[in-house]
């Protein structure tokens, strides 16, 4: 990018990235450990959240205009215990692991060790699985593509995220100012919106109330 389009325009692309990645991660609970150039390292203790994060990045990236939209976002997730050393970085099979699923993964295309899968989010599902090899670990490795469903036309969107949720794959739901129930994905989406300033009622709902 930096030899076709210019430094300037790689910046760009990558501040967008981050700013997004940043928002996510701090709705979610998700501690961003490090920058790597174009690339980033998440840690978190609950598996869930960090799925979620990288699920809706994906989905971000691939449907929502905005710089970051020039990125090819590849991801790898594994989990295990880890050392944490000098209080920045984090050392273990499992990091090994995550960093080799996310160098083989297509673009686009978001690779899980089998041991995170019981902790995808309702809205996600694994679309392939399949043995892999990865460069510096000695056996072959079972990995599964995860990725998000394609809206269904009675979905409703997270009204915070915008991923599609259906009665059956929200994880909470809340009543609006109308009394309209309102689908989210996320305790974390649900806090925010729910933070928001409230919501002006319209002139029409005035008049009708005041009639």
């Amino acid at each position: 990018m930096t030899e076709i389009e210019g430094d300037e325009h790689a910046v760009e692309v990558l501040t967008a990235f981050r700013a997004l990645l940043r928002e996510i991660c701090a709705r979610r609970g998700v501690r961003i450990a490090k920058w790597l150039g174009d690339g980033v390292m998440l840690v978190c203790v609950e598996t869930s959240p960090l799925l979620a994060s990288i699920l809706e990045l994906h989905h971000v990236v691939r449907t929502v205009s905005s710089p970051a939209q020039a990125v090819s976002i590849r991801s790898g997730v594994a989990s295990g215990y880890v050392i944490l050393m000098e209080g920045d970085d984090y050392i273990g099979h499992c990091v090994n692991v995550a960093s080799r699923l996310c160098d083989l993964a297509q673009p686009g295309e978001a690779l899980a060790s089998p041991a995170v899968i019981d902790h995808l989010p309702r809205w996600g599902l694994t679309v392939t699985l399949r043995d892999v090899v990865l460069r510096g670990v000695e056996n072959p490795v079972a990995a599964s593509v995860i990725a998000m469903p394609g809206a269904g036309e009675s979905d409703s969107l997270d009204p915070i995220c915008g991923v599609p949720l259906s009665a059956e794959t929200a994880e909470e739901t809340a009543e609006d100012h109308r009394g309209r129930v309102v689908l989210f994905c996320s305790p974390g989406c649900l806090d925010t919106w729910e933070r928001r300033p409230p919501h002006p009622r319209s002139t029409a709902e005035v008049r009708e109330t005041a009639g």
